[in-house]
């Protein structure tokens, strides 16, 4: 069987032994040699003769779907699958599956570790620094803060954890929120609103769809505390970028960290202006501990489907 391996960290040379259980399966493998998220252009002839696809952040539009012959997983290294045409591949017969609490323990750190550097403008003072300057700058201490984590799935649960060692208080919204879990671990259940409004710091782990696009525009921001620091390691989508340049502008936002950009690579973002915006290349789950895991999950589950075994990871069933 033909298998096209996409993920940008899934490549000769960078996790041999993860792909050494993939050629067990099949010795026809294709590879990723861009070094980036492909586009529809791109894919639609890497997939023409493919059975199987382990997908990175590419862009598996209907076209792409459409254009699959022989194609019958789509494996999405990652939990999220918001660049996939669900409904296209249903209808195609092809099934998606992802790795849903692989990485959690990578991101949640990653956007603890952007909590902290944009609270203390951590890269701003190391840069300058560098350059010779002796800045003063007055910064914001977490303890006693109230972080508001919108969704709290595996990596909102890992964030809630990191801000409890800070003593801080935690204030979640998710529309499937668990309340025991909550209770448990002291973690106050809130509506989006209350969390926006009570919030000094809000760290973003929801999906991108049509209803979380733009969540986080004017109006959100307009109701958030002044000063307040949102961090976003979810999808870029998720966040109006313009309406938090202006915020940024104004002041109302004290500060920004970003791994996730409507556009990436964000080439140019007026974001870049501002020493209170931190922001890193969509690399929260690029921990080795993390690759791993989401390299061998994403192969189990594409040889369970092309093998005819049950995949408990299928999203489109």
């Amino acid at each position: 069987m033909k298998i096209l391996v996409t993920p940008t960290s899934l490549q000769p040379g960078k996790n041999e032994e993860a792909l050494d259980a993939l050629r067990q399966f099949s010795k026809d493998l294709v590879f990723n040699e861009a070094g980036r998220p492909l586009t529809e252009d791109e894919l639609i002839p890497l997939l023409k003769d493919c059975d199987g696809y382990i997908a990175g952040l590419d862009f598996i539009t209907e076209k792409v779907i459409r254009s699959c012959g022989r194609l019958k997983v789509i494996s999405r290294y990652g939990a999220g699958y918001d660049r996939v045409d669900i409904e296209a591949a249903k209808e195609k017969g092809i099934r998606v599956t992802n790795t849903p609490g692989v990485n959690a323990e990578a991101v949640g750190e990653l956007a603890f570790s952007l909590i902290l550097s944009v609270a203390r403008r951590i890269p701003y003072l190391n840069q300058s620094t560098r350059d010779g300057q002796w800045v003063r700058s007055t910064g914001m201490e977490l303890k006693g803060k109230t972080i508001g984590i919108m969704g709290l799935g595996a990596i909102g649960k890992v964030v809630a954890r990191c801000a409890k060692g800070f003593e801080m208080k935690a204030a979640a919204y998710d529309p499937f929120i668990n309340e025991d879990y909550c209770a448990e671990h002291e973690i106050g259940v809130c509506s989006f609103d209350e969390v926006i409004e009570r919030a000094d710091i809000i760290s973003l782990h929801l999906p991108l769809n049509d209803s979380t696009k733009h969540l986080i525009g004017t109006d959100a921001i307009d109701r958030m505390k002044p000063g307040a620091i949102l961090i976003n390691t979810s999808r870029g989508g998720i966040i109006d970028e313009d309406a938090a340049c202006q915020a940024l502008k104004s002041g109302k936002l004290g500060g920004l960290g970003l791994d996730a950009f409507e556009i990436e690579p964000p080439e140019g973002s007026p974001l870049f202006a501002f020493d209170n915006v931190v922001v890193t290349p969509h690399t929260g789950a690029h921990t080795r501990e993390a690759t791993d895991n989401m390299a061998f999950a994403s192969i189990r589950n594409l040889t369970d489907v092309l093998s005819g075994k049950e995949c408990p990871f299928i999203v489109n069933k």
